[in-house]
């Protein structure tokens, strides 16, 4: 059955593009709960499915969702575990900002019940979505690249301290992908204007950890993006009329190009599977 809240574009090369963070939608019956509308969207993965827009070119697979990520996180696992234990995070259903703003009026957050009814509605789709590209495409490739796409502020002191690099590449400390195609994306991102870090802060969210399996030929690696590599993030507190900022195509141009080489070193490598 469709949804007009998942959006999938097939391609026949190697590579599946997942985009679970830039949705900004929200049920109208939910946002009386909310504290704010503008607070609930503000952790949005900005603009990321524009950034990511030229992947189509290239043949790659892309699915993606249009709902907030404060409706459900389909990049949690689905019985809310933490990926981060002793740190802080975000849950399947979020009940804070990742600053720890509440996101619900006291006593009108999710309960079990209604948390249930968007991982049925929601989180198991996407999922089902997922897996059906991946198995379509491993019909005719030997190895196929998942490649989920993140961004977030350079600064956010309570999940990270100091500025974020621009490139955080997560392959769930090496066990989500062959080690050759870390070094491939690593020196796709060296040579640019922008820093890298694998494996820091951010390691892979369930997405990553669930899905790859090098041994079964999908090799699954998150590449979450400080802002600033691809807008104007603003100085000081972030408002409704500073946050987000507009995407600006010509700032965000050598990020695109730089985005651009690291996917096609993706599908160059998982082209030369023997």
């Amino acid at each position: 059955m469709e949804q007009d809240w998942l959006i999938i574009h097939q391609g026949t090369a190697p590579l599946i593009l997942s985009i679970p963070h830039a949705g900004t939608e929200i049920d109208w019956e939910m946002e009386d709960a909310l504290v704010d509308p503008w607070l609930a969207r503000k952790d949005a993965d900005w603009w990321v499915d524009q950034l990511y827009f030229f992947a189509r070119d290239l043949g790659a697979t892309i699915v993606q969702t249009t709902l907030s990520r404060t409706m459900i996180d389909v990049n949690r696992p689905p019985d809310g575990a933490s990926l981060y234990p002793g740190q802080a995070t975000t849950d399947l259903c979020p009940l804070t900002s990742f600053d720890g703003e509440p996101l619900y009026r006291p006593g009108r957050e999710p309960d079990a019940l209604e948390s249930l009814r968007r991982r049925e509605l929601f989180h198991a789709p996407y999922h089902a979505a997922l897996m059906a590209e991946i198995l379509r495409l491993r019909r005719t490739h030997p190895r196929v690249v998942l490649y989920d796409c993140h961004s977030i502020r350079s600064f956010v002191p309570r999940l990270f301290d100091g500025a974020l690099p621009h490139f955080n590449i997560g392959t769930f400390e090496g066990r989500s992908c062959d080690p050759s195609l870390t070094r491939v994306i690593e020196a796709a991102c060296d040579v640019t204007q922008f820093t890298r870090v694998t494996n820091g802060r951010f390691k892979g969210g369930h997405i990553t950890r669930h899905y790859g399996q090098p041994a079964k030929g999908v090799h699954a690696v998150q590449m979450e993006l400080a802002t600033r590599g691809y807008l104007l993030e603003p100085e000081g507190d972030l408002a409704p009329d500073n946050w987000p900022p507009a995407y600006d195509a010509a700032y965000a141009a050598p990020m695109v190009k730089a985005l651009r080489n690291i996917l096609t070193a993706c599908i160059g490598w998982a082209t030369d599977a023997k």
